[in-house]
Formats: structure tokens, sequence, C-alpha cells
């Protein structure tokens, strides 16, 4: 029979292959999507668990390292010293039967004074002694009973006296190192013996209180390791938990821990003058936005007045035509002026131009020949040792613009020339006005400020606060003072750039125009 069309392949096949790729798929997807669900869910390991770790990881290595050293120079050190001391005995032995003859009665353990050769083995260390006679049988025991096998027994029958074998023997439950001297002509030799169970035993105690020390310094070290990371973290986890509070409710009013003199204390004062600089922007822009509407309400509400007006535009009289369509552009341009004003002032003066040298005598020649030509008033500029700073030309040159046209403003129709004086990096515009009242010398330079006798003039008193925002922001101070004769002073000073980057650079040559 003929296979299916498309190559004779089977569709039932094709299918199972489909649906085993698509179980497949499903099989990743839900491995990936459970493993990102339980690195979701799996808590975070704290800073104090990561610093305890660390401590006890580090005691641990010491510990070990110190403890392994330890033990194997002690263990070194006691083998050693136990085998040149049998070695000893042994060279001890081969000496006492090379010298003369002695035999199997010389070194048995009834020598009622104590003084033959076989106390001259024992005395001075713990070495068990086991006499064989001719033929290597044992002719005394030693306690315990050592092996004498096949090379003890050759050993005892050898003609040459010192000839000896050394071998380990287990005997019982001990491991013992024996020693088998030949007496020599036959006669026997002689087997001394020392026990290396108790060394090791010795050593094996060693290793357990060193083992049991290293764990217990590891645990002192893990508590003291999760003490001190308390200690330390103590104040990053309550800074954290504020972090947290304000990142969530928005409230910039929380109190913020700040103790010490350490990086952590640095950095919750730091965090604590941020908070503050926030609180201050957000109370500053909140009350920009109810002052904005206040002043906005009365150029709009008289707009909106002579908008209804103009319904009825055809059936006014020609003169008041003119006049509706004069108070719409004004009101219409004063109001730009004001949006203009509000959307520099909301924006912190933050130019875009990077800070630069500026000369301060350029700054008020170019501001004083903008002034001639908006305002057709005479401006003249004098110079005393003028300044260079680090600053942005187009806010400094913006400032002295808005001084130099509230001078013109309010000295309207004066004979006299508006002066521009330049003391080092200090910016003095004076004019012949009415001057300022003693009580408005301290609030000219609030936002939207408008004195009893400047409240008929158009402006928005926003151009006096533009100035103070730059003056601040270029490290100075604006000031305003009466002038001596009549009229008012009025200006700002560059500082030297705290929190800023400006800085005054005096010019030794006097300059003027």
């Amino acid at each position: 029979m003929s296979g299916p069309r498309g190559g004779g392949r089977d569709p039932g096949a094709r299918t199972g292959r489909g649906l085993r790729a698509r179980l497949r798929a499903r099989l990743r997807s839900w491995r990936s999507g459970g493993q990102a669900a339980w690195l979701r869910t799996r808590k975070p390991a704290s800073l104090r668990t990561a610093f305890a770790v660390a401590f006890a990881a580090g005691a641990a290595a010491v510990t070990v390292l110190v403890g392994f050293l330890s033990y194997d120079a002690a263990a070194r050190l006691v083998r050693v010293d136990e085998k040149s001391v049998f070695s000893e005995v042994v060279g001890d032995l081969r000496t006492q039967v090379q010298e003369k003859p002695l035999g199997p009665e010389d070194y048995a353990s009834s020598d009622p004074d104590h003084d033959g050769p076989r106390d001259d083995l024992t005395r001075p260390t713990r070495t068990d002694v086991q006499i064989l006679g001719s033929g290597g049988r044992i002719v005394e025991l030693g306690r315990p009973t050592l092996p004498a096998g096949a090379a003890e027994q050759r050993i005892a029958r050898d003609p040459r006296a010192g000839r000896y074998a050394e071998r380990e023997a287990n005997v019982g439950d001990e491991v013992y190192h024996v020693a088998t001297v030949a007496l020599g002509g036959g006669r026997g030799a002689v087997q001394v013996a020392q026990k290396f169970s108790e060394t090791e035993d010795l050593l094996s105690a060693l290793q357990q209180r060193t083992a049991l020390l290293a764990a217990s310094v590891i645990a002192l070290s893990g508590a003291g390791g999760w003490w001190l990371a308390r200690r330390i973290t103590g104040r990053l986890v309550r800074l954290t938990s504020v972090a947290e509070s304000v990142a969530e409710h928005g409230r910039l009013d929380v109190p913020v821990p700040v103790a010490g003199r350490d990086e952590v204390a640095r950095l919750g004062r730091a965090f604590d003058d941020m908070l503050g600089r926030l609180a201050s922007a957000v109370q500053d822009q909140q009350r920009l936005v109810q002052d904005a509407g206040h002043e906005l309400r009365t150029p709009l509400t008289s707009l909106r007045t002579n908008i209804s007006l103009l319904k009825r535009f055809d059936e006014l009289p020609a003169d008041a035509r003119e006049e509706l369509l004069a108070d719409l552009a004004g009101e219409a341009r004063e109001l730009s002026d004001l949006v203009n004003e509000l959307v520099d002032l909301a924006a912190g003066q933050r130019d875009d131009d990077p800070l630069s040298e500026v000369s301060l005598a350029e700054v008020a020649e170019k501001a004083a020949a903008s002034a001639r030509r908006r305002t057709g008033r005479e401006i003249t500029v004098r110079t005393v040792r003028p300044a260079v700073v680090e600053g942005r030309s187009a806010a400094l040159h913006r400032a002295l613009t808005n001084l130099l046209e509230n001078a013109a403003k309010f000295d309207a129709g004066g004979t006299e020339p508006i002066e521009v004086v330049v003391t080092g990096a200090r910016f003095e515009v004076l004019d012949r006005g009415p001057g300022v009242a003693e009580a408005d010398l301290t609030r000219v330079f609030d936002r939207f400020y408008r004195a009893a006798a400047a409240r008929g003039l158009p402006g928005s008193g926003l151009g006096l606060a533009i100035v103070r925002e730059i003056a601040t922001a270029h490290g100075g101070h604006a000031f305003a003072a009466r002038r001596e004769g009549g009229g008012a002073t009025l200006g700002f000073t560059v500082g030297t750039g705290q929190g800023s980057g400006t800085r005054a650079h005096p010019r030794n040559e006097p300059g003027g125009s």
C-alpha cells in the first residue's frame, strides 16, 4: 500500500511531534516563570548576615589553618622525639653487648641491686625488655609478651654481637616498635620495645582538643561578628527604613537617625540635608503654584470681561472699540510675560549652558546696551576692579537686565542716566526714581511682591525674584537700599561658589566707561 501524500510521512507522527514541542515549550515557560517567582519571593540576605558570615568564615579559615599547622608541628615533634629516644636505647644496647660479652642472665629482671645493664636501658625511658636465649626461645617474658618469630630467632643465633633487626608489631590492641639485638656467640638476644599507641593516643587527644577549640573559636567569632555587624549596620538599617518610608508614603518630614562622625553618620547627615532640600523645594513649588494662581486670576478675569464685551463690539462707539482692543492686547502681553517668567522661575534658573569664565564688565556692557534699545533711557557703566568669575553668562545677563528694566520702569521720565556700577564681583544699579520704602527693602525680591507705590505699574512681580534666584545659584545674594539724594540702589553679588562652583578672580587693572 502506498503511503500518504507529502513524502510518505504520517500526519499522526507530525501531530505527536507538534504536541511534544508545545509541551516542552510550556515546561520551559513554567520553569522560567517559577524561577522568576522564586527569585521575587526569596528574601534577600541582609547586610548584617553577610557581615556575620564573612567574619565567621574568616575566623574559621584562620583557626583551621593555625590549628592544622600547630597539630602537624606538634605531631612531628612528638614522633621525632619518641623515635630518637628509642634509637638511643637501641644504640646503648648495641654498645653494651659489643663492649663485653654478656649473656641472657645479665639482663634478667631478678637483679637485686638494679645496677645491671637492663636497668641502664629501662631507667631513663619507658622501654619494655624481653630476653631470648640461644636458639631464640624466650627466657624471660616481657610485659607484654613480645613476638619472637623467625627473624628474632636468627638474630639470637647470630655469632656477631650488636646485630639487630627492627619492626612494628601488634600486641593485643597496641602497636609496638620492637628492636632485637644479638648478644653474640649464639647466646641469645635482647628485645626492647616502645609502645606507639600511647603517642598516637596523645596525638589523637590533641587533635580532638584542637578541633574543639577551632569549633569554639568559629562559634564565638560568628556570635561576635553578628554583634559587631549589628552595631555597624544598625544605623544603616534605620536609615534604610527611613528611605523606604519616604519612598512609600512620600513624606519628607520624617526624622533621620544621625549619630557619630563616621561614614554612616555622614551618610545620615547628607540624607537628612537632602530631605530638607527636597521639602524646601516642594514648599517653594506649592507656594509658587498658589501665588501664580492668585496672580493669574486678575488678568484672566479682565480677559473674560473684555471677551464678553466683544459680543456687543458692533454696538460700541469707535473710541470704545479701540480702547477695548488695546486693553485686550495689553492684558494678553502681560499674561504672556507672566507665564514666561513663571516658567523661568519654576525651572529654578537651571541653564543648560556649562560653567565658563565670565567677565562681569562684559556682562554689564551687554546688558546696558540691550536695556538702552528696549527702554530708550541713557545708561552708563562704571567698573572698579571688575572680576572674572566662573558662572553662566546668560543667567547673569538676564539678572542685570531685569534690574535695569525695573529701574527704567520706576524712573520713567527721569533726566539723570541710570548707572551700573561693577565693583569686583558686585553689581549695583542706581536710579533717581521714587526709591524704596524702608518697610519694603527686605521684601522687594520676594515672588509676586508689589509695593503699594508699584501696584498701578505694569509687571508681574517676578523680575526681582528671578534676580535673587540667579544670585543664589552663583553663590551670592541680592540687596536693595535707598540711594542718597533720592532713588534706589538694587543689585546682587557673585560669591565664591559655595555649592555652585563659582569662583571670583578680581582683575588688577581698573576699568571704566
